[in-house]
């Protein structure tokens, strides 16, 4: 199960409901901003 920590929550939270889904399904630990851009990043390259 994923986890988004509090202080990068309002990052996540900005983001797109299929961006957030994509994020949660992926099984992830998001505790700061380097960690979010870097699954999105991965997202991205495997779009």
């Amino acid at each position: 199960m994923s986890h988004v920590s509090e202080k990068v929550r309002p990052y996540f939270e900005n983001l797109s409901i299929d961006l957030k889904n994509e994020i949660l399904k992926r099984n992830v630990e998001i505790n700061t901003l380097l960690d979010l851009i870097k699954c999105l990043e991965t997202i991205v390259d495997e779009g």
